[in-house]
């Protein structure tokens, strides 16, 4: 049985921050009926690269839910979505704020009909303050976090962190905020408003540049790969490639220049022999270091730090590290087979439960694929289905031919 088996998720999110969320509590076991307007479905589905018509990138994000298309400015099509939150145990939305009155799916609405509702509502910015109805995407917030303006090379235009981050951090935030909300409702028997924004998920993820500035007024600046705090701790350039040390306190330091680089004399170079004084003299440093290291080529430098016993790895394309055998020995790459894209590979579960496994059990689903099972199991008979499906209050993938039956 796994964690959250039993458990109904009903999902009207979009694009990333909420199907990450969601993605995590069907991983987990949950039953997510995803709501998606018709005929474009989630706004995902039209990111490539698509195969045989489906989006590879919904596909990722999507697995563990069934798709149920529904027109949520219908009166009828309201009526069926709050009769699948009725019976929902969490609702997870990412609009922004006031659509879902408009829609009559927000919280106040539904959690009328369902008392133990636990309703998490993701947005760039939030449901309050001055700037709680703008709409926010991960690049926005990146920015108005800070994060730009501490990520890249010194001298640089601000950089965007390499992938979504914001929005992931918002995602496993509300995960882990739904999954607090649902012990309180065990003990308790109520239900919830949770309210997670972007920046406020991503800001929280600021320890040591928080302390630096409320400690000492200090501005987190970019520094390429760089710590802020500690040196050596960053990616040195070698004969083929980079590689990254961690030898970031005097044991470690000592057998990086005795064992590794094969320098006892940097033990005492005044510059270096204390861990301010690596930190303050990190320029001289870091061009010492890669003298040595752009004699040998990058798998030599691992050997030798593995040997050392100091931290260090290579610098991947992202091509290399899904082929790393340590990733692919972690089950971090599987395969599956997709109805309409066919063998598909996805990245696997970075959980490891010893007495609930989890693995992929259900790729993502075509649009509209779950329709008339989702409807059916609250009670529509299967006329009443085909008169909805004719009227164009729903999309029944079936009955369109775009899913297995």
């Amino acid at each position: 049985m796994l964690p959250l088996e039993s458990v109904k998720v009903l999902d009207l999110t979009r694009y990333m921050s909420g199907p990450y969320c969601t993605m995590v509590l069907g991983d987990l076991g949950a039953e997510v009926i995803k709501v998606e307007r018709f005929p474009g479905g989630d706004d995902a589905r039209r990111l490539g690269p698509h195969v045989n018509g489906e989006s590879y990138c919904f596909a990722m994000i999507n697995r563990h839910k069934k798709s149920v298309a529904l027109d949520l400015k219908n009166g009828k099509g309201r009526e069926i979505a709050q009769h699948l939150a009725r019976e929902a145990d969490v609702v997870v939305e990412n609009f922004r704020p006031g659509v879902t009155e408009r829609l009559g799916m927000d919280y106040h609405t539904l959690s009328g009909l369902n008392r133990g509702l636990i309703y998490a509502s993701i947005t760039g910015f939030g449901q309050t303050g001055p700037y709680a109805h703008r709409p926010g995407f991960d690049i926005m917030a990146q920015g108005v976090s800070g994060l730009m303006r501490m990520t890249g090379q010194p001298e640089d235009a601000p950089v965007k962190v390499g992938i979504a981050v914001n929005d992931i951090a918002a995602g496993i935030t509300a995960a882990v905020a739904v999954l607090g909300a649902y012990i309180h409702r065990q003990r308790t028997g109520e239900g919830q408003y949770i309210d997670v924004s972007l920046v406020d998920a991503a800001l929280a993820w600021t320890i040591w540049e928080s302390a630096a500035f409320f400690g000492a007024g200090e501005l987190p600046q970019p520094t390429g790969s760089r710590h802020r705090r500690t040196a050596p701790y960053q990616a040195y350039r070698t004969k083929d490639g980079y590689v990254t040390v961690g030898a970031n306190n005097d044991r470690l330091w000592q057998r990086f220049c005795e064992k590794v680089v094969e320098r006892p004399e940097w033990l005492e170079d005044p510059r270096y022999k204390e861990p301010t004084g690596r930190l303050e003299n990190n320029d001289a440093l870091q061009a010492d270091v890669e003298a040595v290291f752009e004699q040998r080529d990058t798998a030599e430098w691992i050997d030798l730090l593995d040997a050392a016993g100091v931290p260090g790895g290579p610098v991947y394309t992202y091509d290399q590290t899904l082929a790393d055998p340590h990733v692919l020995a972690r089950e971090m790459v599987v395969d599956a087979e997709h109805p309409r894209i066919g063998p598909i590979k996805s990245l696997g579960m970075p959980i490891k439960y010893s007495q609930t496994p989890l693995s992929i059990r259900e790729v993502a689903p075509t649009l509209g694929q779950h329709t008339a099972e989702a409807l059916g199991a609250i009670g529509y008979r299967d006329d009443e289905i085909a008169d909805l499906h004719r009227a164009g209050v729903i999309h029944d993938g079936i009955r369109e031919g775009e899913a297995d039956a």
